[in-house]
């Protein structure tokens, strides 16, 4: 397909943009198979440069010949395009509605972006599990790397090679695999260097109504335990809704054959209902005219923070069996692709340093997101804003993300990397010209041969001039597990994301600059009393050698 099929009007002149914080602008608007641009003739004017990707809906009205196109982006933006003629303006939405809905994969623009910078690091090749799994190896022998995934044979949704225990054989996994929801057998997460402890995940096991088992699903389990030890399994969903789960032939571990568990039900939403939340929420904040009461009642609604608290409590009830009460745990849904991967991320950022800083959060995103089969494609393929709902919309990523931002606001200094960093992720996660976020699954990626026909969003994060924006200037490393609070009163809603729209943060970029000066200045004036001690320390050694006979 020509993308020049779609497009019925490539160019119109005298169209006015309206968007937030900057002043109407007239210009040329032109449509490309991937980018609505406006550029205005004027000076000093920045130019819109939209990606189809990133529209999530549009709406029309028209008084007179004049037609008005509402532009509403999966970032949460608004934007007003005024075009002269009724004709150009039907034509124009028409063509920005059959671009932003392509079917196909491959015609999306990371299949077509050239970068315009040296590629330093391909980061396709930055987070391999050989890397990953050489950090753990060096401090425990009792796991080792599994390629019965090779082909994805085993499990369409996780990567050729996992980490599992060493004592249980590949025959035995694949065993394993037909007992576990979509044959996402118990593979290793996270490993906690200072006892030993482990964080596993999984889909929910099939034991249906009939109380299925299986030994070496079992034997699997109970080879993470220490002796004498008990473990815990965690389940993502509340008691009630594991057990209709058996009558759909999933359900969960039964006590009596896995004596050495416990089980702990926490129920996290899932699907339609956090997508709902998500639309109430930015429906909240865009409203202009909101009494102090209708405001709150309206945020309350939503239940986007009680859907924070559910996950950041989980979280930290498995940070403490790791740390606390030196259990390993088990952490599984129905799937296992979205609030499991919520939970086991959330837990490393509290318990394990490295994930808190810039290229650990990478690792993490990496692994416990994109190779642990979090399906990108049809979590994010629409935000707020768009009427057609599908089933499988919903915004998992982006509330990980809000929980990460949330811990970051109670330890300032305790994260490499600032709020900057975490919304570019948002950003792209939605709507990217980076290959990274594209699919479903590693199988799905290799199919699309992502690697060789797309660049790697770390490709271009990780180059120094644009890891300096995504830098917290406060990062002081701290080797300590961070026990957030998740007391309702601690929890704040992440204005950078939903509230950048719709008020002007001139004051607050202002404050951040200076703050960052007055750290510069410090470190600089550190320095000086430095060189002055050691430049003092030098001439009362030469005196006390003078004074010497």
């Amino acid at each position: 397909m020509e993308f020049a099929e779609l497009i019925k009007t490539p160019r119109v002149d005298n169209v006015v943009l309206h968007r937030p914080f900057y002043p109407a602008v007239e210009g040329t608007l032109c449509l490309t198979g991937h980018h609505l641009i406006l550029s205005s003739r004027q000076d000093n004017t920045e130019e819109l440069w939209l990606l189809h990707s990133n529209i999530d809906a549009i709406d029309k009205r028209f008084v007179g010949s004049l037609g008005t196109i509402i532009i509403k982006c999966k970032d949460f933006r608004i934007i007003q395009l005024d075009i002269p003629g009724m004709e150009e303006c039907l034509n124009i939405a028409s063509s920005i509605e059959a671009l932003s809905t392509l079917d196909s994969v491959t015609l999306m623009y990371p299949f077509f972006y050239r970068p315009m910078f040296e590629v330093i690091e391909d980061g396709w090749h930055s987070f391999l599990p050989e890397q990953e799994f050489e950090l753990y190896s060096s401090a425990t022998s009792e796991w080792r790397l599994s390629y019965v995934n090779k082909e994805f044979a085993v499990c369409p949704s996780y990567p050729p090679i996992v980490i599992v225990p060493k004592t249980i054989d590949d025959e035995a996994v694949r065993k394993v695999a037909t007992f576990r929801h979509g044959g996402r057998f118990p593979v290793l997460s996270y490993y906690h260097k200072k006892n030993g402890m482990v964080i596993m995940r999984s889909g929910q096991p099939l034991t249906g109504t009939n109380g299925r088992r299986c030994k070496e699903d079992e034997k699997l389990i109970n080879a993470t335990l220490r002796a004498g030890k008990r473990g815990y399994i965690i389940d993502t969903r509340s008691l009630n809704v594991a057990q209709q789960a058996r009558a759909k032939g999933g359900g969960f571990e039964q006590e009596a054959h896995y004596p050495q568990w416990r089980r702990i039900h926490k129920s996290i939403e899932r699907y339609h209902i956090l997508q709902e939340s998500l639309v109430k929420l930015v429906e909240a904040c865009n409203e202009q005219t909101h009494n102090m009461d209708r405001w709150l009642s309206k945020l309350e609604a939503s239940n986007w923070l009680a859907h924070i608290k559910e996950i950041l409590t989980t979280a930290c009830l498995a940070a403490q069996c790791i740390d606390r009460e030196g259990a390993s745990i088990l952490i599984h849904g129905t799937e296992g692709t979205d609030s499991t991967l919520q939970v086991t991320s959330l837990a490393q950022i509290i318990l394990e340093p490295r994930s808190r800083t810039i290229r650990g959060f990478e690792a993490l995103v990496e692994r416990e997101w994109l190779q642990a089969g979090h399906p990108f494609h049809q979590r994010c393929a629409q935000s707020a804003y768009c009427n057609s709902k599908q089933k499988w919309e919903a915004p998992v990523f982006l509330l990980f993300l809000d929980c990460v931002w949330q811990i970051l606001r109670q330890f300032p200094c305790s994260f490499e990397f600032n709020e900057h960093f975490l919304i570019m992720l948002f950003e792209h996660a939605y709507a990217s010209q980076f290959g990274t976020f594209l699919g479903n699954s590693e199988s799905e990626r290799c199919k699309l041969k992502l690697q060789q026909k797309t660049m790697s969003l770390w490709s271009w994060v990780n180059r120094p001039s644009e890891l300096s924006k995504f830098t917290n200037p406060l990062f002081e490393a701290n080797n300590l597990v961070i026990w957030p609070s998740v007391a309702p009163q601690s929890l704040q809603l992440w204005e950078g994301i939903f509230l950048r729209w719709n008020r002007p943060s001139k004051y607050l970029d202002e404050a951040y600059e200076e703050m960052v000066n007055i750290i510069q200045y410090n470190k600089e004036l550190q320095a000086k009393v430095n060189i002055l001690r050691r430049q003092l320390a030098e001439l009362e050694t030469e005196d006390g050698l003078r004074e010497s006979p």
